[in-house]
């Protein structure tokens, strides 16, 4: 007979609850503010590099699909969540992602300065990722496959995004922080990678089909027409866009789900 430590624990199937999820992204909030800045930075670069992977892939995908507005966003916002799911199951550091502290700071586990110590870190670490990959894939040259169409595909998407006022940015930003945000609080509800994949690629096919920003996604999507075509690239324009969508970004994730979460289930807890 096999002894009580020979036992394989049995698998349970059911999700964690939304109470649980929000203890278990508080826990991790904490882990993650904590973490020593080498590693943290490393784990940024590798976010940011794998959101230009998944960028990059939505550019490809989209690109003369005929299929229609709509089926088309759908498909390139599936390509897209590739980025996320490699940044959930191989493990890394995502600013958008990491707006999720906020559970934590409000609760008072976390202080201000380790709260903006790991965002500036994981924000810098996102941008050297991004850059580096939108690099790679401007001289590798596969966006002038099948006669340069990839790349108008690239520059056109950088230019619509230049071409957002920065109201209409800063609310994009919003909305898909939001969603973002969801697709890693699902994540915690799941017990399996397959469970994660799923978890990810609804929320984050939306976000990209209804057309709102990303500020780690902008990393890649406007610099890559920059190395494509360099006078097409406003600098100024780039970086208005990226501090628009990042204040949006951190208030759709750290103020519509990380806080309205906390007041729900964390605080009442307390208060009982």
């Amino acid at each position: 007979m096999q002894n009580d430590e020979e036992k394989e624990t049995p698998f349970v199937y059911d999700p964690y609850s939304p109470k649980q999820i929000a203890l278990h992204v508080e826990q991790t909030g904490i882990k993650k503010a904590k973490l020593e800045s080498i590693p943290t930075l490393l784990l940024a670069i590798l976010a940011g590099a794998f959101i230009a992977i998944g960028g990059a892939f939505y550019t490809i995908v989209i690109t003369e699909s005929g299929m229609g507005i709509g089926p088309t966003r759908l498909l390139g916002g599936i390509a897209f969540s590739t980025g996320l799911i490699l940044v959930v199951v191989g493990g890394a550091e995502l600013f958008t992602g990491n707006n999720l502290i906020v559970i934590a700071w409000v609760d008072k586990k976390v202080t201000s300065l380790q709260l903006l110590r790991n965002w500036g870190i994981v924000y810098i670490g996102n941008i050297i990722g991004s850059l580096f990959i939108a690099a790679l894939i401007a001289g590798s040259g596969i966006l002038y496959n099948e006669d340069g169409k990839f790349a108008q595909t690239a520059i056109r998407i950088s230019e619509h995004k230049l071409a957002l006022l920065p109201l209409e940015a800063f609310i994009r930003g919003i909305l898909c922080n939001m969603l973002v945000c969801l697709a890693l609080w699902l994540c915690f509800a799941a017990r399996s990678v397959v469970g994660k994949v799923f978890a990810i690629i609804f929320p984050i096919s939306a976000f990209v089909a209804l057309g709102f920003e990303h500020s780690v996604a902008n990393m890649y999507l406007i610099p890559v027409a920059w190395f494509l075509e360099p006078m097409t690239i406003n600098l100024i324009g780039l970086l208005s866009n990226l501090a628009m969508v990042t204040l949006g970004n951190i208030v759709g994730g750290g103020g519509f789900v990380a806080f309205i979460y906390w007041s729900i289930y964390i605080r009442k807890t307390e208060k009982n």
